[in-house]
């Protein structure tokens, strides 16, 4: 992938070469979507190992674990269980609590791009589907986002009214991560169907739409100190958009808005929508250099 000779759109690249980038220098290195793929892969295959070779390092799934004896607990998950049977274990407080404090500091979606194992699935699902509507084999199918919020909600009434983990029953993460950990389920074949809604119907559906755990961990990124900064370097080719599924926290990198930019005297300026995953895909493809991570509170440390 070289983003300064070219426009590496979500079509026009293919899949393989998003994993290395060449330097304005011509040199090669791992892009950040090739260094995403590796937390997630050490991450799960440390899941594994703690399991079948009880190496005791990282325990559990991505609803509940413990990494070297620490508790770590899913917030939805810590959330549905409140509401389910009005009771909090200690060690569910714990990690809770360490969770969120976690994801305040490296930004609340990272979940999503830099753990989550469904997402490696789906970033796959998503090339497939992009070639299918480049082909006009499928239309392209949009919806409004904030209907997230709704799942999100509905959820936890289910879990209250009924005394059950309802959303736990198809949680395709909950499902992938029992599988790394522990080995087949026929809950597996839920986990498939949601792909092929991905791939034919609508672009990375479950992450954009319904998925509560990212909308969870979307509120805590409105607040969370790691953040994309933008800067006025940015030329508006609008190639961040083509490769972000959550295209619309990256409105200042339109060109409508370059007037505004520049009548204001704005340089930089941090995407602060929960919505952001922290991908990095937009780093990854700008050719300007307009974009990069960027930690809040570095002043402090």
């Amino acid at each position: 992938m070289d983003k300064f000779n070219g426009r590496e759109t979500i079509s026009r690249t293919s899949f393989l070469s998003t994993f290395i980038e060449t330097t304005k220098e011509g040199k090669k290195k791992l892009s950040l979507r090739a260094k995403r793929w590796l937390v997630i892969v050490t991450i799960h295959l440390t899941f594994f190992l703690s399991f079948f070779i009880d190496i005791q390092m990282l325990e559990g799934t991505m609803n509940g674990s413990r990494f070297l004896g620490f508790h770590l607990i899913d917030v939805y998950v810590t959330m549905q269980v409140y509401l389910a049977s009005y009771h909090m274990p200690i060690n569910m407080v714990i990690g809770t609590v360490t969770i969120i404090l976690v994801y305040l500091l490296i930004g609340g979606r990272t979940y999503c791009s830099w753990v989550c194992p469904y997402g490696l699935l789906s970033e796959i699902g998503e090339k497939i589907n992009s070639v299918l509507v480049k082909k006009k084999i499928i239309k392209k199918r949009e919806f409004d986002n904030r209907v997230r919020h709704v799942f999100w909600a509905m959820f936890l009434i289910l879990s209250f009214t009924s005394g059950y983990l309802v959303f736990e029953t198809f949680n395709v993460v909950g499902i992938l991560s029992r599988f790394v950990a522990y080995g087949w389920s026929v809950a597996l074949v839920w986990v498939l169907a949601v792909l092929l809604l991905e791939i034919f119907y609508s672009r990375r559906a479950w992450c954009r739409y319904i998925c509560p755990i990212g909308t969870t961990y979307g509120y805590l990124g409105v607040i969370s100190a790691t953040r994309i900064e933008w800067n006025d370097n940015c030329d508006h080719c609008m190639v961040c958009h083509d490769v972000c599924f959550e295209n619309q926290v990256l409105e200042i990198t339109k060109a409508k808005y370059a007037k505004q930019v520049e009548e204001k005297s704005i340089k930089t300026a941090y995407i602060k929508s929960g919505d952001c995953t922290l991908c990095g895909r937009c780093i990854d493809v700008c050719h300007q250099d307009a974009l990069k991570f960027d930690f809040r509170l570095k002043g402090l440390v």
